[in-house]
């Protein structure tokens, strides 16, 4: 491994013992080099002109981002930095001012955190390395390591590695040379050198044994997210874009500005989880999105107008304040991007009817008025159409070894703030393992976790507060429906909700949620049930593939199951328009109805809901909440049962040039939406982004008639070989959340196979012409 050097606090300088023997060196002072001396440039004076002086050094950044896996990131490209990943050694190649002779020349590697005013070996922030002869042994994984791979003359090739616990951050370099006995120089490299977690290193925190899922969580730089309900699933596309300018910067920037992070803690994966989940969102600390709830989104950019990250960061990187307006899935998508391009695994993960518990009850509890109207001020707790969070995939020394082993792997994490965790609106990183067993105490937030994908839903009859609650209905499975992500290197979902929970009216499912309601310190009072009464049975039905536009209907369906008893049910059905949070409504249609149920017989209420009576009330995400209501005379049962439901949008779709799509080579691309609804389409907006795509492109449409299409074309180069995606956006006046995507192929050109290291990017995309067709 290369030799280290000892530091000396009272004189502030490097030394090796053997030059302390011999004689006192003239090493400088570490951190005021870097106010001294100008980048690139050798800063000793002209009388050690014997003292070997570096004339450049060779970052071998071509080479070096090839083997890192770091090759598409614009700065890499661009050449504006060196970026390689812990554990793994990079290359340089110093060009010398004479021969370099290891009989009298030695030379220092110094290695310093950029943003640490007091940088220190002790804290892991500081280090100097003399390089050994030779690259078979750079030493544990743990320690820094240099070696001289080959000499020649004035060209000197080392080897350097960084240890698998380093910080991740950005580093100065400095290259000391000391002519033994006479002087010494200083060489600050001018270029800054970034170093990222390496889930390629087995022995990095964050390693990640599978190639693909490498390739999926690490190096994909386009995802989908689902939204919608659990009853009517939609993927949307989000750009990564972890590879795009600035968002590397940003991103490891953002650890010390803005998460705090101390810079000798930023190699503890843990510690950036919990600082992600903090930072993306401001309530706390004016960080990276503003969340945005209600409807008004003037001042800021609608949440549902977002396509992908990297314009949020950008935004963001310039101006350092927080980006108007996200939701959950925006947060997630943000996080998504900061910690793949940190090196960190990550994947987006949503979960359909998820449980806002507010209470830490493991229950999401309903109060019910006696005209069978939520009670809005009494019922804190709610259930998301769905809710989108993160996974990033790491090891947790932290939690020990429990009774179903390490809770190593996929770690919840989520930055939309909903609750405090230690006074910061934050939540884990959360083993999932652990919560799908029920240990909630473990570090960190499991309770909100487990809460958010397997609490019991109660209903309660609330007549006062003087008066006692009466519990009408009790659904365990209302809550954490699809647990979602997109499958690895395909474009479809991958279900994984076995992973956080044991399988519906299973033994083992009941018998955690009684162990995590024991671990539950919260004693909301249970009072008391309804009648064991079952003779009259409920069940509404909802036509699941509803297009926006068309009008749909709500049936509940009342049988009478007693072969001789008549009985009599009253009631009412509601429609309700809400945001995807299942807060906000706003009553679309109610309905009354009394029935004379017949022995053994069924009977219908249908409520028909016309498209001018829902939409001037409807959300941008289409979403409705539909109840029902009943009491049966002579008995003490009553009947509530709420769901979700939410209409279709259509999708945009792209035609592309015909032919192989070939890097760096340009093609037609056409965007097309056809209108669903029954009225025209007004201020109309394509918004276009995809690889190489630095600003998303955008084409306005004045106006789309009823059955009409509206079309946008424009030439786009792809900037390299690969996978790619483009996706798009629509808004209007009457119309928005809208997208569409293309996944494609992108072929090397011939003179690339020659040279298979290039990584030339290119964003020469011309805006051609927009067109309506009615």
């Amino acid at each position: 491994m290369g030799q280290k050097l000892s530091y000396c606090k009272k004189c502030k300088d490097w030394w090796k013992k053997s030059d302390q023997e011999e004689t006192k060196p003239r090493v400088r002072n570490v951190n005021a080099n870097y106010l001294a001396g100008a980048p690139g440039r050798d800063t000793t004076d002209a009388a050690n002109s014997a003292v070997l002086g570096v004339l450049r050094v060779d970052l071998c950044q071509e080479d070096n981002h090839n083997e890192h896996h770091t090759s598409h990131f614009y700065a890499a490209a661009a050449k504006e930095a060196l970026i390689v990943r812990r554990g793994e050694p990079f290359r340089l190649r110093i060009h010398f001012n004479r021969d370099y002779s290891p009989s009298k020349d030695a030379i220092n590697f110094v290695f310093s955190v950029a943003d640490d005013k007091n940088p220190r070996p002790g804290h892991g922030t500081l280090t100097a390395l003399v390089p050994h002869d030779g690259i078979d042994d750079l030493g544990d994984t743990l320690d820094w390591g240099a070696g001289i791979e080959t000499h020649e003359g004035t060209l000197l090739t080392v080897l350097i590695k960084p240890p698998s616990t380093c910080p991740v951050t950005e580093w100065r370099l400095d290259i000391d040379t000391k002519l033994l006995g006479d002087g010494s120089r200083s060489y600050p490299v001018p270029l800054p050198i970034y170093v990222l977690f390496n889930p390629w290193c087995p022995e990095d925190q964050v390693y990640l044994e599978d190639r693909e899922q490498r390739k999926e969580y690490v190096m994909h730089d386009t995802t989908l997210i689902w939204r919608g309900s659990y009853n009517r699933l939609r993927p949307s596309v989000w750009k990564i874009g972890q590879f795009e300018r600035h968002v590397l910067e940003c991103s490891l920037k953002v650890l010390g500005t803005v998460g705090r992070i101390p810079p000798a803690y930023r190699g503890d994966p843990v510690r950036v989880a919990r600082a992600l989940s903090a930072l993306v969102n401001s309530v706390d600390d004016d960080g990276v999105l503003l969340g945005n709830w209600s409807e008004d989104f003037s001042g800021g950019v609608a949440p549902t107008k977002w396509t992908g990250s990297p314009e949020i960061l950008q935004q963001f990187h310039k101006t350092q304040k927080s980006v108007k307006f996200a939701q959950c899935w925006n947060f997630s998508g943000v996080l998504a991007t900061i910690a793949r391009s940190l090196g960190i695994p990550a994947r987006i993960v949503t979960c359909y009817s998820s449980a806002h518990d507010t209470q830490a009850s493991l229950t999401v509890d309903v109060f019910i008025d006696a005209n069978n109207k939520k009670l809005d001020a009494e019922t804190t707790d709610s259930i998301w159409n769905y809710h989108v969070w993160n996974e990033l995939w790491m090891q947790r020394p932290d939690l020990g070894v429990g009774q179903h082993g390490a809770y190593d792997g996929w770690q919840v994490v989520d930055a939309t703030p909903q609750e405090a965790s230690d006074n910061m609106y934050r939540v884990g990183p959360a083993s999932v393992l652990a919560v799908k067993h029920g240990e909630i105490l473990r570090p960190f937030d499991g309770g909100f976790v487990f809460a958010e994908v397997n609490a019991d839903k109660l209903y309660w009859r609330y007549n006062g507060p003087s008066q006692p609650l009466k519990l009408l209905r009790k659904d365990t499975l209302a809550i954490g429906h699809l647990i979602s992500t997109k499958a690895v290197l395909k474009w479809d979902r991958e279900d994984i909700t076995d992973s956080y929970k044991h399988a519906e009216r299973s033994e083992e499912e009941r018998s955690t949620m009684l162990k995590a309601l024991k671990q539950s310190r919260h004693a909301f009072s249970r009072y008391y049930l309804n009648d064991n009464f079952n003779e009259v049975e409920f069940d509404m039905e909802l036509k699941d593939d509803i297009k926006i536009g068309e009008n749909f209907s709500v049936v509940l369906k009342v049988t009478n199951k007693s072969a001789e008893k008549s009985h009599l049910a009253t009631g009412q059905v509601n429609c309700d328009a809400v945001l995807y949070t299942g807060v906000g409504a706003m009553e679309v249609k109610s309905i009354g109805f009394e029935l004379e149920l017949e022995p053994k017989a069924s009977e219908y209420v249908r409520m028909e809901v016309i498209f001018e009576e829902y939409f001037e009330k409807l959300s941008s995400q289409a979403a409705f909440q539909i109840s029902a209501s009943a009491r049966v005379k002579d008995t003490d049962y009553e009947y509530y049962a709420q769901d979700d439901f939410r209409v279709r949008k259509p999708d945009i779709k792209f035609q592309m040039g015909e032919g192989s799509i070939v890097s760096r080579k340009e093609i037609d691309v056409i965007v097309r939406l056809v209108n669903p609804l029954p009225i025209p389409l007004h201020k109309g907006l394509f918004t276009v982004e995809g690889p190489g795509i630095e600003q998303p492109l955008k084409f306005k449409i004045t106006e789309i008639p009823v059955g009409g299409t509206a079309a946008a074309t424009f030439k786009y180069v792809p900037p390299y070989a690969g996978r790619g995606t483009l996706l798009a956006k629509f808004t209007s006046k009457e119309l928005d959340d809208v997208d569409g995507y293309k996944h494609y192929e992108i072929e090397p050109r011939p003179e690339d196979l020659l040279q298979p290291n290039g990584s030339h990017r290119s964003s020469n995309i011309i805006r051609r012409r927009t067109d309506v067709i009615a």
